[in-house]
C-alpha cells in the first residue's frame, strides 16, 4: 500500500476538524464481538455499549457519540469497523455487499477523496476490508437490524461478494 503524503493527511485532518465530527452524530456504529474486545481491552467501558438488535455504542442525549471529546474521537487509533471505513458505508443482500459512498453533505472528506484518486482507492479498499470484517463477525439477525437504517445522502459505488473476502 502507498502511503498517503503528508501534506494529504493534514489537509484531511483539518477538513475533519472543522466538521466537527458529523460523522459522530447520531452514530450507532455497530460493534463486532471481535472489535468488543478490542475496544474493552483499550479501556472503553461496557457501559459505554448498548445492544439494540446489535452491539454499538452509545450516544449522549445530544446524538453525539460517546467517544466523542473535546472534538476528536478519543479512540481513533481503534476504532470500530464503520468508523474505519470513513465516508463508505454499506447494505447487504445474501452475500453480495453493496458499497455506498456518503455525499459531501455529510462528510466534506469525500471531496477531497475525489480529488486525490490515489487516496479515494486506498480508504476504499480499507473500508471494504473494515466492512467484510464487520459482516463476518456479526449475526444475520444483527446484519438484518443494521440494514433496515436508512442512510440517505449516499450513492452506491460498487458491489463485492462476501465469499471473495
Amino acid at each position: 500500500m502507498i502511503f498517503l503524503t503528508e501534506t494529504w493527511l493534514l489537509r484531511a485532518e483539518t477538513i475533519c476538524l472543522d466538521c466537527g465530527g458529523h460523522c459522530c452524530d447520531d452514530a450507532h456504529p455497530p460493534v463486532s464481538s471481535s472489535c468488543y474486545e478490542r475496544l474493552t481491552g483499550v479501556g472503553v467501558s461496557p457501559d459505554e455499549f448498548e445492544f439494540t438488535g446489535y452491539t454499538r455504542l452509545r450516544t449522549r442525549e445530544n446524538g453525539e457519540c460517546i467517544l466523542w471529546e473535546n472534538g476528536k474521537c478519543r479512540i481513533h487509533a481503534f476504532k470500530p469497523e464503520t468508523c474505519r471505513a470513513g465516508p463508505f458505508t454499506f447494505d447487504m443482500k445474501g452475500d453480495l455487499i453493496g458499497i455506498y459512498l456518503k455525499h459531501e453533505s455529510i462528510c466534506p472528506i469525500v471531496r477531497l477523496l475525489k480529488e486525490v484518486p490515489e487516496a479515494y482507492r486506498q480508504q476504499y479498499e480499507l473500508a471494504v476490508q473494515s466492512i467484510t470484517h464487520l459482516v463476518r463477525n456479526l449475526t444475520d439477525d444483527e446484519i438484518s437490524v443494521i440494514c433496515q437504517i436508512d442512510e440517505p445522502e449516499t450513492e452506491k459505488v460498487a458491489e463485492v461478494t462476501l465469499r471473495n473476502f
